[in-house]
């Protein structure tokens, strides 16, 4: 007997993850997810998009437009990637990371300086916005990977 087929690849499972720690976020219009990997095929962190620890997420705004800056979820939720990065909690030097959604230019920042070698990431919605632009700009420069992995199949039924 061999052995068992349609298992996960190792993408397909990070993936899930990824999008497993997305279903996390408490954010009514988007939810992303990461996962950081080493060489070994091992978990070193994961993140999904929310407010910083110890801000009470019922009292400051989840709105995303129609009103001023500090009344919106921007200036405070923290995104998928920077809660993984700094969840990590150890060198990230040549990991890769999975995320959910192409990362912003403030998280490409931020991989690009924890080392980050790869980036996966399976939807590209902003692709054209000024800040995604800017960050496969950035990417380039670094000598980053990061691929597309649009067409993984990832079902996750929660009840």
């Amino acid at each position: 007997m061999g052995k068992r087929e349609n298992y996960l690849s190792w993408k397909q499972y990070f993936m899930t993850i990824a999008t497993a720690s997305a279903m996390r976020s408490k954010d009514p219009n988007t939810q992303v997810g990461a996962v950081i990997v080493n060489g070994l095929n091992q978990i070193l962190s994961t993140g999904y998009n929310g407010f910083p620890r110890g801000i009470d997420d019922d009292i400051f705004p989840w709105a995303n437009s129609d009103g001023e800056w500090a009344e919106l979820k921007y200036p405070y939720v923290a995104h998928a990637e920077l809660n993984a990065i700094v969840s990590a909690k150890t060198d990230l030097t040549n990991t890769s990371l999975y995320v959910t959604l192409f990362p912003c230019n403030e998280c490409t920042k931020l991989a690009i300086q924890a080392g980050i070698s790869k980036i996966y990431y399976m939807e590209d919605k902003y692709h054209n916005d000024k800040e995604f632009v800017t960050s496969r700009k950035m990417l380039d420069a670094a000598g980053i990977v990061y691929e597309a992995l649009l067409d993984l199949e990832i079902n996750i039924e929660v009840k």
